[in-house]
């Protein structure tokens, strides 16, 4: 009798010892603000499935890029082009054949007022307004795209004195939403939620006025020995992940 139970509790042992709860670890992921609301519908998913928990931290590209080259802690990347990973994986700070694209992004031109913004974005040359919100093109790939199309329109000279820059693409979202700007460049995942605009009146920038936002992850050097930061990078792969991520109007 006791020899059985003994059996029955190395068991239980064992079956505890190989569950996916007990190898959870945290990994530190560095976010592109233009992802944050995706990301947190996907760490939930991601910690139910696997156990492991994303810890994040949102910002503009060249932001987190700096963070990284000054030795943040941080083990996965999730940029919002494909440049900036590129450079780092150059440059031997990640894991080699890690990175990957995991969406392309799109542009919005978007008011917190209904109505406000037609479908052609022809407010923009009837410059009724004060105040034209976008991230910095120098920190923000979208205020990058945001730049562009202004040239390709033939504004940009016109519209300089009218723009409102904000650190990250969420600040640019923050100054349209709180009426400081009328209007402003943002991604189209802010303001985008299960096939429709969430809120306001916008415009879909074509994607030939400005260069591709294909937006790539990599694994960090830190990175490389924790099994959790290879466990996110697959997981953003599959069809959970995926179904999530193209919810909220990116390209997979």
């Amino acid at each position: 009798m006791f020899r059985h139970r003994l059996k029955a509790l190395c068991a239980l042992l064992v079956a505890g010892a190989l569950s996916p709860n007990s190898f959870a670890a945290d990994v530190n992921v560095a976010v592109a603000a233009n992802f944050t609301a995706p990301l947190k519908a996907i760490a939930a998913e991601f910690e139910k499935d696997t156990g492991h928990r994303v810890i994040p931290a949102f910002g503009a590209t060249g932001q987190l890029f700096a963070q990284i080259n000054n030795g943040a802690p941080f083990e996965v990347f999730l940029s919002a082009d494909d440049s900036t990973p590129a450079k780092l994986e150059q440059a031997g700070n990640s894991v080699p054949g890690s990175r990957f694209t995991y969406a392309t992004g799109a542009l919005v031109l978007w008011s917190a007022k209904p109505g406000y913004i037609d479908e052609q974005g022809a407010v923009l040359r009837q410059n009724g307004f004060k105040h034209l919100a976008m991230a910095n093109p120098k920190a923000a790939p979208y205020g990058r795209a945001a730049t562009q199309t202004l040239e390709k329109l033939g504004l940009s000279t016109r519209l300089k004195d009218k723009i409102v820059e904000g650190q990250s693409i969420t600040q640019a979202l923050q100054f349209v939403s709180t009426g400081n700007a009328e209007l402003g460049f943002v991604a189209l995942s802010q303001v985008y939620k299960d096939g429709k605009i969430s809120s306001g009146s916008a415009w879909l920038v074509p994607d030939a006025y400005y260069q591709p936002i294909e937006q790539d992850a990599l694994i960090l050097s830190k990175g490389a020995n924790n099994p959790a930061a290879k466990a996110l990078t697959d997981y953003l792969k599959g069809p959970k992940a995926q179904a999530i991520i193209k919810s909220y109007g990116y390209k997979i």
